[in-house]
């Protein structure tokens, strides 16, 4: 056994009823080092980081911790022995101070009282260790999202912490955040920590990573030196298939110089500008801007989910008036929620009902659903977008990311849109399902549809718009079109940097 590994996987399987998660994996994670793990959902991926974590036991084959067989009985065991998870969905008791979230099970104690000045005394050493400046006693539902996660870090390190494991760390964070959460990782690196690192923006991996294994389809591809792989190559060895580009971008269709959708002087609440731009017909109109900088408020005054104070919308030339997502609806226009889990799906539905939601008009008369009609439509998008279920009667929630995002789109493609309003389209979705999602805009755009894309991830928006505005503090900052695309560029207004 290297005696330069921490943690080595070897002929590792795991099967769940009619799936075979993981098939003889074998890998290894060296001391010390930031080992990124990419691929596809369904590649096994979380399987292996739960089996690790002591959530699941591996049906065959051994994985050795500091060169001794390593089988936690729980998530408990595995802590115990220096392996712990900051999950995507953080794990945080909200009305608890910061403080009793990161010592919650050693708390120190004063007899049968807790000890509130060595609690915060501790707290204030890690919290100043992972660069987060607030009070130990505030309670966390007080904080942002980045500032949680850092006491979610605050939390696996104060603990004897070998192994951490990073499951999407930057999917909500700004690129300031991301740096810092970096500069973090590389102190903690040099401290002897072992990072495991799952993300989907492989751009990420050359920045954060010493090396990287790619999964398929529950197997072993391989494993590469970051600075001797290229993002084709990765992309390739994660979809089984050469990929010229991981953002396709054609020349056709080009946007019609007539405007599809017009927002003049829109005053949304909580912001005293007024925001006006034009999408075009035929058109992919990025939106950048930093968290805070009001992009998914305006998404909600547009489809009428958010009240406004004043302004026009305009479709085609005719002013809409929109006091409701109904209204948006009865229009054409649909917006594709950034949170699509809770609500642009209901995960307890099935993919057939899901499909129709919109459009119930389509597949009922005098009131009653004809399911076969549903059935019928619900498979047609299936094949028609290459949604991955056992059949159309699978539970939404069963469904991997990426193929609830084509349902949520399936949705409202029956429901014939004109104008689909995307935030955050592909969050949380692995590269082969962005891909496919992205040619279908694509498609879309050639029926004479535009779209309009809120995104946090600027590589994303460079690689598939024609145009890009800016938020910045609520109001539009600026414009960046297609030859002048480079994040500089972006940031400076985002940043409002003359």
């Amino acid at each position: 056994m290297d005696t330069d590994n921490i943690i080595s996987v070897q002929g590792v399987s795991k099967n769940f009823p009619g799936v075979r998660a993981l098939s003889d994996v074998s890998l290894d994670i060296k001391k010390g080092e930031v080992h990124v793990l990419v691929g596809e959902n369904g590649a096994g991926k979380s399987t292996l980081i739960k089996i690790l974590c002591g959530i699941y036991s591996p049906d065959s084959g051994t994985v050795y911790l500091d060169g001794a067989p390593y089988n936690p009985e729980n998530p408990r065991a595995a802590m115990e022995a220096g392996i712990r998870v900051v999950y995507q969905e953080f794990n945080l008791l909200s009305y608890l101070s910061v403080a009793e979230n990161i010592f919650f099970d050693k708390l120190p104690l004063k007899g049968i009282i807790v000890d509130k000045k060595k609690l915060y005394a501790d707290t204030a050493d890690v919290l100043k260790r992972v660069g987060l400046d607030v009070d130990p006693s505030v309670p966390v539902e007080l904080l942002g999202v980045a500032q949680m996660q850092l006491v979610e870090i605050a939390k696996a390190i104060s603990s004897r912490c070998r192994v951490l494991i990073l499951d999407e760390p930057t999917a909500t964070l700004s690129p300031s955040e991301i740096s810092r959460l970096f500069d973090i990782i590389r102190v903690e690196k040099q401290q002897g920590l072992t990072v495991i690192y799952i993300s989907h923006h492989l751009n990420e991996i050359y920045e954060i990573g010493d090396r990287v294994t790619v999964l398929r389809n529950g197997e072993f591809v391989g494993t590469r030196n970051t600075g001797e792989i290229e993002i084709r190559q990765i992309v390739s060895m994660m979809v089984g298939r050469q990929m010229d580009s991981e953002y396709p971008f054609m020349d056709e269709p080009r946007p019609l110089d007539a405007p599809l959708l017009e927002v003049r002087g829109l005053r949304i609440a909580a912001s005293k500008h007024e925001i006006s731009f034009v999408l075009k017909k035929g058109e992919i109109l990025g939106i950048a801007g930093l968290v805070g900088s009001k992009r998914t408020e305006t998404a909600r005054a547009i489809f009428g989910a958010d009240s406004k104070l004043g302004g026009q919308v305009l479709l085609n030339g005719a002013e809409l008036d929109i006091k409701s997502p109904k209204d948006a609806v009865g229009h054409g226009i649909c917006l594709l929620t950034e949170d699509r889990k809770s609500q642009g799906l209901i995960l307890d539905m099935q993919v057939d009902s899901n499909v129709s939601l919109a459009a119930l008009d389509k597949v009922s008369h005098r009131g009653l659903i004809n399911h076969g009609e549903e059935r019928r439509h619900a498979i047609h998008f299936t094949d028609e977008l290459g949604i991955k279920t056992p059949s159309v009667a699978q539970f939404a929630r069963n469904l991997s990311g990426g193929n609830q995002q084509k349902v949520v789109l399936a949705k409202w493609i029956f429901r014939d849109t004109k104008i689909l309003i995307f935030d955050e389209p592909t969050r949380g979705i692995d590269v082969g399902a962005k891909y496919e999602i992205y040619l279908l805009l694509w498609r879309l755009l050639a029926e004479g549809k535009g779209i309009l894309i809120i995104s946090s991830d600027l590589n994303e928006l460079m690689g598939i718009c024609h145009r890009i505005i800016v938020f910045s503090e609520g109001q539009v900052a600026g414009e960046v079109l297609r030859p002048d695309f480079q994040q500089e560029h972006i940031l400076r207004y985002a940043y409002r940097v003359s």
